[in-house]
C-alpha cells in the first residue's frame, strides 16, 4: 500500500505516452526549431531592412509646427544600466514617456522572436505615437535595431545601410514629415566604434540624394573623441555656432558625450540630458532632449 502511494505521488503507474506520439512530438519540435533557424537565416541575409511601420490606434493629430522638441535615447535593448538584466521594456518606456518630445530616435531597440506581443509596437500605441524600425542585425533574442517614434504621421521612410565594416554591422531609419515649413526628414542611427567607419557612415548620411532639404540627425554617435566624423557633422549641421554637448555614457556617472542632435534647416534652441532617477537605471545611456526651431529653407541663420 505503501509504495503504491508513493508511485501514485510521482505518475509512476500513469501509463506512458504511446512511442508513435512521442515520435510525432519530437519531430514537431525539431521542424518548429528548423522553421525559425530557416526564418532568422532568411532575416540576416536581407539586413538592414524596413521591419515595421505604424500608427497608434489612438493618434495625437496635428502636423509638425516650427518648435520641435527631438529625444535620442540608447535603450540598450531594454536590458538595464549593466545588460545583465532580462529586457525589461516597460522600464525603458517610462523614462521615454518622461520625455514628452515629438519625435524621439531609439538605438538597440530589441524585437522578440518569441514574444506573445511587439514590446516596441506595445509602447508605441500605449504614448499615441507612430513608428518605424528597421532591423540592423539578428540577434539569437530577436531583430536590433534603430527606431523612431513620433506624434505626427509619416509621410515616407526608407532605410540606409551604413555596414561600411565586417566587424559591424549598421544602419539607420529615416522618415519624413509634413510640416508648416515644408517636408522635414528626421534620421535616427548608431554609429560605428571605429573612427574611419564612423567618418564613411557620416558622408554617406550627408549625401544621400534623400536627405538634402531640412533633416534632424539624432543618435548614439559614438562620439568618445574629437574626429573627423563629429567635425563633419558640426561643420555640416551646425557650422559656427558653438556646441556644448551634454554627457550621457555611462548613465549613472557619465563621462561622454556619445548622444546628440544635429539639424540643418533648423536651430538648435538647447540641448540636455534627461537625468531622471529612472533614466539613471533604465539603460547604460541616458537620453538626450533637445529644442528645435525649423526654418525650412536648409540653411542655418548665423
Amino acid at each position: 500500500m505503501t509504495t503504491y502511494m508513493i508511485d501514485k505521488e510521482f505518475g509512476h503507474d500513469d501509463p506512458a505516452p504511446p512511442r508513435g506520439r512521442l515520435r510525432r512530438s519530437v519531430a514537431e519540435s525539431r521542424a518548429r526549431r528548423e522553421r525559425a533557424a530557416e526564418r532568422k537565416d532568411a532575416l540576416a541575409a536581407a539586413i538592414p531592412y524596413l521591419a515595421a511601420v505604424r500608427a497608434p490606434s489612438l493618434p495625437l493629430g496635428g502636423t509638425m509646427g516650427r518648435d520641435v522638441s527631438v529625444a535620442s535615447y540608447n535603450v540598450h535593448r531594454w536590458a538595464g544600466l549593466n545588460g545583465v538584466r532580462a529586457p525589461d521594456p516597460a522600464r525603458a518606456g517610462f523614462v521615454i514617456s518622461e520625455l514628452e518630445a515629438d519625435v524621439i530616435g531609439l538605438q538597440e531597440v530589441l524585437r522578440p522572436f518569441d514574444a506573445e506581443e511587439d514590446p516596441l509596437e506595445r509602447l508605441a500605441d500605449a504614448l499615441h505615437l507612430h513608428l518605424a524600425f528597421v532591423a540592423t542585425r539578428v540577434h539569437r533574442r530577436g531583430e536590433i535595431g534603430n527606431a523612431i517614434l513620433s506624434r505626427w504621421p509619416i509621410t515616407s521612410v526608407f532605410s540606409l545601410d551604413l555596414s561600411f565594416s565586417r566587424v559591424e554591422k549598421r544602419s539607420a531609419v529615416a522618415v519624413e514629415f509634413a510640416s508648416s515649413e515644408g517636408p522635414v526628414a528626421v534620421v535616427a542611427t548608431h554609429l560605428a566604434l571605429v573612427d574611419r567607419t564612423r567618418s564613411r557612415q557620416v558622408k554617406s548620411i550627408l549625401e544621400n540624394p534623400r536627405l538634402q532639404g531640412p533633416v534632424i540627425l539624432l543618435g548614439d554617435m559614438n562620439a568618445w573623441r574629437n574626429c573627423k566624423a563629429t567635425r563633419t557633422l558640426e561643420r555640416e549641421l551646425i557650422g559656427d555656432e558653438e556646441m556644448t554637448w551634454p554627457r550621457t555614457f555611462p548613465a549613472a556617472r557619465p563621462v561622454l558625450a556619445l548622444d546628440r542632435v544635429y539639424a540643418r534647416g533648423a536651430r538648435i534652441e538647447r540641448v540636455a540630458a534627461h537625468e531622471s532617477p529612472a533614466a539613471r537605471k533604465a539603460s547604460d545611456h541616458l537620453p538626450v532632449i533637445a529644442q528645435l526651431r525649423i526654418e525650412g529653407n536648409g540653411n542655418q541663420d548665423g
